[in-house]
């Protein structure tokens, strides 16, 4: 995994002030240096400048970028951020069309796939990325993103010049960019937050290449387009028939994945998803002769004070002691203490760019930077349940009838906290439903299904959208701002397009919550794990972690010049501090309920002021 960054504009040369924008390059590179500090690289052209920052993985020694290859007297250069699954295939493509290769890199494979096909080319990957191609001969770049967006690819456009990187905070070292927001941006944060439109970066004037697209820039301007959609399709494979299919996949998708030149573990939580990513990765290190490493994730306290809710009925441990017995990995219990949580509160806003999923993503930036400090890539069990159906909105009646996002159904928690004067300028409701229309009118419908289904298509559609989403960024974020590679098996494009058209019916079989994952992973893992019931990523329930947030919240209100303070309602703050928090009903997803909201509030008030955010 990389960091990549760069500016385009077909009518410049930056070779005439050649040390000005090598400076700005090395500048923008050095915002990302976090996503992979054992090389760096920049190049200037007279057109274009491309930065490179890399962690890794594979071909330790000759991955090098920007990369550059000649064909025909034809000079084509990549800088590239992901991992590419397909790599053998497409690379033995090649060399068979008389393409020769230095490296082992799927960098290069990339590249030459790009010589010769030019941008279709992306539509044969399988694999995680962002990443630019500069044609030098057609003055062409491209920018292209995986399907599911899980690598990051924002951009800008200022005076014909486009400017991108992988994250928000390296755009702005480029001159004229500037961390403004305007009213939708505050209607992102306080209506929609921590999701984000897809499209949108907040900030004004930030862009986000959308997952599944490709930009190509040159001489007759900017144009995006997408390489690859959802398509709605009658499913008529049997039920033992998708259950031998979505093993398969499963089970292809986590091999696959366990490409590396250094060792691999997994995040384990005891739940069935991580189990089944485990359990593949263990039978496969075993043919070999190779223990797996595993790592689980908990509170301090959290045996003594954790209260089961609907949302999360039971606690991990237990379970992760099962599936340790049952692999035999080398396993790491990691803890976080209330100060180690609520002091990473900060940092996870300087790795998102953005307030967050508050104590959810705080909690993530730490176990993950104790999990980079012995290895640098794992596996996870995220998307699962987005694409399975694993969450309530999908099945419960009161929640499928809501005309809006099902995680966050209420406005009410997040408008009761903001200014009158705030609320009289953004119609956060008006923006929130804009944004739900909009996601609703763009879903691929299956001519002749009946109501109930075509329902829980558009609940799946949201879900890929945008539930899934905002917790592949909270990964990204987290893993990469520590040094560590994340990758997620499960949203291996060929998964989701073939459970996509998969009815509810066969998903949860017998009435069963992902009882077709559950059937496709029989032998795997046993029937304890194989059939817990859903408990979503852990939270601490110690009652002095809401404590320390709140008076921290109380001396950031009480300074006049906290930049938080013209957007919210001190008082009804301090109301809000003083009532006993809710754990059982979140106001967004699962589990940000009373103190997430508290954590929230000091991460805007954080962003606003780290940033220098201008308010226009």
């Amino acid at each position: 995994m990389c960091g990549i960054a760069g500016f385009c504009n077909i009518g410049a040369d930056y070779t005439r002030n050649y040390e000005k924008w090598h400076d700005t390059l090395v500048t923008m590179r050095q915002r990302l240096v976090h996503r992979g500090p054992d090389d760096e690289g920049e190049l200037l052209l007279s057109r274009v400048g491309l930065a490179h920052t890399r962690l890794s993985i594979i071909d330790l020694n000759r991955g090098h970028q920007p990369m550059t290859k000649q064909k025909s007297g034809a000079s084509y250069t990549i800088i590239y951020n992901g991992e590419l699954y397909n790599t053998a295939e497409l690379r033995e493509n090649l060399i068979n069309m008389g393409y020769l290769f230095k490296t082992h890199t799927d960098t290069e494979v990339i590249l030459t796939g790009f010589m010769a096909f030019g941008g279709e080319f992306v539509k044969e990957l399988n694999g995680i990325f962002s990443f630019a191609v500069w044609d030098e001969n057609n003055c062409t770049l491209y920018l292209a993103r995986d399907r599911f967006g899980v690598k990051p690819l924002f951009y800008a456009w200022k005076d014909h010049t486009l400017i991108f990187s992988s994250e928000i905070k390296a755009l702005f070292a480029y001159p004229g960019i500037k961390p403004q927001v305007d009213a939708d941006g505050l209607c992102e944060v306080f209506g929609l937050g921590p999701a984000k439109s897809y499209g949108k970066g907040v900030f004004k004037n930030i862009h986000e290449v959308l997952a599944g697209n490709i930009i190509t820039m040159n001489e007759h301007g900017l144009i995006e387009k997408p390489y690859w959609s959802l398509i709605s399709a009658p499913h008529e494979d049997n039920y033992a028939t998708t259950v031998e299919k979505t093993s398969y996949l499963l089970y292809d998708a986590v091999k696959r994945q366990m490409i590396s030149d250094i060792p691999i573990c997994t995040l384990l939580s005891g739940g069935v998803d991580s189990s089944l990513v485990t359990a593949i990765c263990a039978r496969e290190l075993k043919q070999q002769g190779l223990p797996l490493r595993t790592y689980s994730f908990d509170f301090k306290d959290n045996d003594t004070h954790f209260k089961a809710n609907s949302f999360q009925p039971s606690q991990d441990r237990p379970y992760v002691d099962i599936m340790i017995d049952h692999v035999g990995s080398n396993h790491t219990y990691l803890e976080c203490d209330n100060l180690d949580l609520a002091d990473h509160l900060y940092p996870a806003v300087d790795a998102r760019d953005l307030p967050n999923m508050a104590d959810v993503e705080s909690s993530l930036l730490y176990f993950c930077r104790k999990v980079a400090a012995q290895t640098k890539v794992t596996l996870t069990g995220e998307c699962a349940d987005e694409i399975f159906g694993g969450y309530p909105w999908i099945n419960r009646p009161e929640l499928m009838e809501l005309h809006t996002f099902p995680w966050s159904n209420s406005m009410d928690t997040r408008k009761f906290l903001l200014s009158k004067d705030l609320l009289s300028t953004l119609d956060l409701d008006g923006y929130v439903q804009g944004a739900y229309e909009k996601s609703i009118a763009e879903v691929p419908r299956l001519v002749g299904e009946n109501p109930l289904e075509a329902r829980r298509r558009e609940i799946a559609y949201l879900n890929l959208k945008w539930f899934m989403v905002t917790l592949l960024d909270r990964m990204d974020r987290c893993s990469m701002f520590s040094g560590l590679e994340a990758r997620v098996p499960f949203a291996d494009h060929r998964i989701v397009e073939y459970v996509w058209n998969v009815p509810y019916s066969m998903k949860a079989k017998d009435g069963v919550v992902k009882g077709l994952l559950r059937d496709a992973g029989k032998g795997l893992v046993p029937d304890e794990i194989l059939f817990r019931k859903k408990s979503p990523y852990p939270k601490t329930y110690h009652p002095n972690y809401e404590t320390l947030l709140g008076n921290r919240l109380l001396d950031i209100i009480s300074d006049p010049n906290a930049p938080i303070l013209p957007l919210i309602d001190a008082k009804k703050v301090k109301t809000f501090l003083s009532s006993p928090s809710d754990y059982g009903k979140p106001w967004y997803g699962q589990l940000m309920a009373g103190p997430q909201m508290i954590a929230y509030l000091l991460q805007i008030n954080y962003w606003l002021e780290k940033y220098h955010i201008e308010l226009v």
